[in-house]
This record gives C-alpha cells, structure tokens and sequence, in this order.
C-alpha cells in the first residue's frame, strides 16, 4: 500500500487517501477544516527536545535519524494506532502530513520507512 509524504499546507487531493498529520504541534495558520485530517498522531512524532535540539540541521540528519529511531521504538503503540485506523478506513493511501518546508531532512521519511517496514 502506497504511503506518501505531502506538506499540511499543499491543497488536499483525492488520491490522498487516509490524511494523518505527524507533527507534535499544530501548523500555524492552518484551520482543521482546511487540514481534512482523518488524525493527529502527535504520538508518532520527535519529542519536542529532540526536534528543538536538530533545527533541520542538515548536518545532525544522521544523529537525528538514530535518536528518533530510538524513540519510535519507544512508542510502538502510536504508531500500531495509526497503522490499525488506517486498515480501519479501507482506504488504501496513507499521506503523512507535516508542515516542514524540507520533508527529505524531516521526521516524515524516517516513519514513513518505519511504517513500510511494518506494512
């Protein structure tokens, strides 16, 4: 099943399918009606000392990478949540939402192969 990545703010599309955004904090100016969300996993993304402490720098990537790595690891639970829901709706695209400008230095590649592995 296809697993896709998209910013929160590009317009939603029909080929999205089930819509889950993975940030810990809600994207600014954005409405909940303009997100179309089907969730909010905030229990899948970095902690906030984790994501305060890499600041998109490219050069912590491979750091950042590991230290998240450990912490889904901790939180197996959420992410079993979102992956259940996501069976739930029948719906066969999963987009993770974020609001990051650089998705390849984001959070979103690392859960978005994370939750390949496990699908």
């Amino acid at each position: 099943m296809p697993i896709q990545i998209r910013r929160i703010y590009d317009d939603p599309k029909r080929t999205d399918g089930y819509r889950v955004l993975i940030d810990r904090l809600w994207p600014r100016g954005m409405t909940k009606d303009a997100a179309q969300l089907d969730r909010w996993a905030k229990g899948v993304s970095p902690s906030t000392e984790l994501r305060k402490w890499y600041g998109h720098d490219p050069e912590k990537h491979a750091e950042f990478r590991r230290r998240y790595l450990l912490e889904l690891d901790e939180n197996q639970d959420a992410i079993d949540a979102l992956l259940q829901d996501w069976k739930e709706s029948k719906k066969k695209t999963l987009t993770l939402l974020t609001s990051t400008k650089e998705t390849e230095l984001s959070h979103a590649t690392v859960l978005q192969e994370v939750i390949t592995e496990q699908t």
